[in-house]
């Protein structure tokens, strides 16, 4: 008998493996291709308190082994997802997480304060429909020249001790590559009170078009996903699970039943796919048939005798 489930603050994943934020939308497109209730979970897209047009020009550019996206978190606004999409995501047998992110500290905490009125009413009805907020700091913060709150530990701190006295409900918070120090930027979000860390979000990258003569997206920069980053992304959740107690969501790059095995090994107790969603329509289930195939010939009974052993 194959077990692959986890649990966190009580959610309980009945596989690690999660969609992440920006590459599934709220999965219904989908679930036109696959049940998504096959799924450990699904991370929705970016949330913030007021709606977003996103990036104007490229968005998405392939690299060699990954992708570059300045999609610049497009989004309906929280109250917009609370109204339209959570009634689609009570129907669902999975774990929901809210990304929820925000350019100033007021618009977390509004955010997070909506979520969690959404929520009260949703469970006194037997109707909950949002499991954790996974809180994305890596949004740039006006207030302080648009440097991201996920880059430097005080700014961040701030933001998460905030959040969290908003919401009852579990929190998860995305950690950025670019942080100054992230296993310590980890550390901090478990004193203060996160009950999970999920890493990495996407590492900043460019590319320019020599014809054209400048960048390819009008922000210059944009976020770097997909195999290109893991051995980045596995090398920092060691360092972080390493050093906290909390459970370490992992990501970056995942596109194989080994890749999994291999964050699983580095201490994840949970892993989030993302670009592989675009490389392979049916990610999801191909991943999970794949994980517990690989569990069969390795003998692997319990994804727990394997976890964190490197």
């Amino acid at each position: 008998m194959i077990n692959m489930t986890a649990n966190i603050a009580g959610v309980h994943f009945k596989n690690p493996v999660i969609m992440a934020s920006g590459t599934f939308g709220f999965g219904r497109e989908y679930s036109k291709l696959y049940d998504v209730s096959l799924l450990g979970g699904i991370s929705g897209k970016g949330l913030t308190l007021h709606p977003k047009a996103g990036n104007p020009g490229v968005r998405v550019y392939e690299t060699a082994s990954g992708m570059l996206n300045s999609v610049g978190l497009e989004n309906p606004g929280v109250e917009a997802f609370l109204a339209k999409e959570l009634p689609y995501w009570e129907t669902l047998d999975t774990a929901r997480l809210v990304n929820l992110g925000g350019n100033t500290l007021p618009d977390y905490v509004l955010g997070a304060e909506l979520i969690q009125r959404d929520a009260d009413a949703r469970s006194a009805a037997g109707k909950p429909a949002v499991d954790m907020i996974e809180l994305n700091i890596s949004c740039p913060n006006v207030k302080e020249g648009g440097i991201a709150f996920g880059v430097k530990t005080p700014a961040a701190q701030e933001v998460v001790r905030a959040v969290r006295a908003a919401t009852k409900l579990p929190l998860a918070v995305k950690l950025s590559p670019n942080a100054e120090d992230i296993a310590e930027m980890a550390v901090m979000c478990q004193e203060e009170g996160a009950d999970a860390v999920s890493l990495i979000n996407t590492i900043s990258g460019m590319k320019i078009d020599v014809r054209r003569r400048r960048s390819v997206f009008n922000n210059l920069y944009a976020g770097l996903s997909g195999p290109a980053i893991k051995p980045v992304a596995l090398r920092m959740v060691h360092q972080v699970a390493k050093r906290v107690s909390i459970p370490v969501i992992g990501m970056g790059g995942i596109t194989s039943a080994t890749d999994i095995i291999e964050f699983i090994m580095a201490g994840a107790t949970v892993i989030q796919v993302g670009t592989y969603n675009f490389m392979n329509l049916r990610a999801g289930s191909t991943l999970v048939d794949e994980l517990q195939q690989f569990m069969i010939e390795e003998n692997i009974s319990s994804l727990e005798e394997i976890r964190g052993i490197i």
